[in-house]
């Protein structure tokens, strides 16, 4: 795909991704931290789309969420949107303000998974990955 040729909605959502993933790292609180990684995968997925997806005809569909629109239009992401999928009712019961819903463990795994994603979608429309998350809190520890 041509990085050039991609809207500038496409650019618009993985900004936006990437605002959302650093926002995950920086927050203190675990459901936060959550919450805001999924988002920053469900951007990514919503550049995706936008690089990707074709107006349908104007037959009656059935409305889907961006997951299942994301392995319709990207076989190749079917693991990745049925992972992030999975975790959807996880981020709307943390975005709730549930403590419970989500253990550190699982806040911190989801924001390597939303970095590794972010990067695979960035390869996928022919872009430079970003630098992975875990290069910046190196960098931060150390500077």
């Amino acid at each position: 795909m041509n990085p050039h040729a991609l809207p500038a909605t496409t650019h618009s959502y993985l900004a936006r991704a990437a605002e959302s993933l650093s926002e995950a790292v920086a927050a203190t609180e675990v459901p936060t931290r959550y919450a805001c990684a999924h988002v920053a995968a469900l951007r990514s997925a919503a550049a995706l789309l936008s690089a990707r997806a074709r107006p349908a005809a104007r037959t009656r569909r059935r409305q889907h969420n961006a997951w299942v629109l994301l392995a319709e239009v990207a076989p190749e992401m079917e693991e990745w949107a049925r992972f992030f999928a999975a975790g959807a009712a996880k981020r709307a019961a943390a975005e709730a303000g549930s403590t419970r819903a989500v253990a550190e463990r699982e806040a911190d795994d989801l924001v390597r998974e939303a970095d590794r994603f972010l990067a695979v979608v960035e390869r996928s429309l022919g872009l430079v990955p970003h630098v992975p998350v875990d290069e910046r809190l190196v960098a931060v520890r150390a500077g």
